[in-house]
């Protein structure tokens, strides 16, 4: 007979290695993204929340849009719309850079990253600026066309926010914009022929 210590070693139980597994606290997880350190990282902030539009606690992505449609009233009531592409292709390639920096720190395409919604908005009065002024209807329907384009995301635009880095960021909303662009000026053109 064997004794009872002697049964311990037969039994198929895990037996500990020695180390004890290391459990991974899920708020170790999240305190990887880093914070911002340098000036580099603040302008970029500012860059992507547009000026702290997307700090805004409700509706950030609708705070992002009115600043599109202020910088685009700005340039075209001053007389300056014709420098307005101008201004769309800056605040896209920024946004592109300011999106790629901050999403290391915040997550890709976080909330408070509006800049994409900025550059949209500003897609959707393209054709008008420089060339005829909106009014106050075509701009409140331009502005709520992106809305509903930047939620829904039709085809391809849903695709298009897979991409990586500050591109992703940028492009889905680049998408709304031109669908809201083209049914802003079928719209518009329909109404200016009758």
């Amino acid at each position: 007979m064997t004794s009872a210590g002697g049964l311990e070693g037969n039994i198929a139980f895990p037996q500990p290695s020695g180390r004890p597994k290391k459990f991974t606290d899920p708020m170790e997880i999240v305190k990887t993204k880093s914070e911002a350190t340098g000036s580099a990282d603040w302008l970029a902030i500012a860059v992507a929340t547009a000026a702290g539009a997307g700090f805004v606690p409700k509706a950030p992505g609708t705070a992002g849009s009115v600043v599109g449609v202020a910088i685009y009233l700005a340039l075209d009531r001053t007389g300056r719309g014709a420098y307005f592409p101008h201004v769309i292709i800056f605040f896209f390639i920024v946004g592109i850079w300011a999106s790629s920096r901050v999403e290391h720190m915040w997550g890709h395409d976080a909330q408070r990253i509006v800049i994409d919604e900025v550059v949209g908005q500003m897609i959707t009065f393209g054709i008008a600026a420089g060339r005829y002024q909106l009014s106050a209807f075509y701009i409140a329907l331009g502005f709520g066309l992106f809305r509903l384009f930047d939620i829904v995301k039709p085809f391809p635009i849903r695709h298009l926010e897979r991409l990586k880095g500050g591109a992703g960021v940028i492009a889905d909303d680049v998408g709304a914009g031109l669908y809201a662009l083209a049914i802003l000026t079928l719209i518009r053109y329909m109404f200016i022929k009758s």
